[in-house]
């Protein structure tokens, strides 16, 4: 059985890790709903366009699929390699910012933690052959720094402590406790009234 806090809200332990992947139906129509869905959509889609510009402008320069030379664009090194996958990602962000909703925010979370991964590998890869996307330290600090930004969008209204009832994350999380909140809603309302009814009273003496 459940516990209950003054107001009337239910307090229940907090969900494991794998809960925050869990699937939460974004109604657009609803306030809080349509707020988190922009937040995602902002997100995939700035990030989208500057994967894209930067890959567009790095196939502008026919530059070798693997080459490893000082080729850079905004300061940041590049080859064909690293241009057609910085495309293909910015496209998935595009279709992620497209669709919106929780597609959107999970999208942002696993490319944002993607992003992170791939500046650790590639630090340990620079000055090595293995080097083929001729990365360098700022191609590692714009990777952290990336994904960080990504997995901050994603995560937006989705990952706290003190979610309010109303976000779809925290309902889907706790379907027992959305199903009752009727019953809770109604058993506060009366508390209140009670309260109310009892300090009128004590007033008129």
């Amino acid at each position: 059985m459940g516990t209950y806090s003054t107001s009337g809200s239910p307090r229940l332990p907090s969900a494991g890790p794998l809960a925050l992947l869990r699937r939460a139906r974004l109604d657009e129509h609803l306030p809080v709903d349509r707020r988190l869905s922009r937040v995602y959509r902002i997100g995939a889609g700035l990030m989208g366009l500057a994967l894209v510009v930067f890959g567009a402008l790095g196939l502008t320069r026919n530059l070798g699929m693997f080459s490893t030379r000082e080729d850079t664009i905004w300061g940041l090194y590049t080859n064909g390699a690293l241009s057609w996958l910085s495309i293909v990602v910015g496209l998935l962000l595009f279709f992620g910012m497209v669709k919106g909703g929780n597609l959107a925010s999970t999208l942002n979370m696993l490319l944002g933690v993607a992003f992170v991964l791939s500046g650790f590998v590639n630090l340990a890869l620079l000055e090595t052959g293995a080097n083929v996307l001729n990365f360098g330290m700022q191609n590692v600090i714009f990777s952290f720094a990336a994904g960080l930004l990504l997995m901050s969008f994603g995560m937006y209204g989705r990952v706290s402590g003190r979610l309010p009832h109303d976000n779809p994350y925290w309902q889907a999380r706790h379907p027992e406790a959305r199903n009752g909140a009727p019953e809770r809603q109604e058993l506060a309302e009366r508390r209140r009234k009670e309260l109310s009814e009892r300090k009128e009273f004590s007033e008129r003496k």
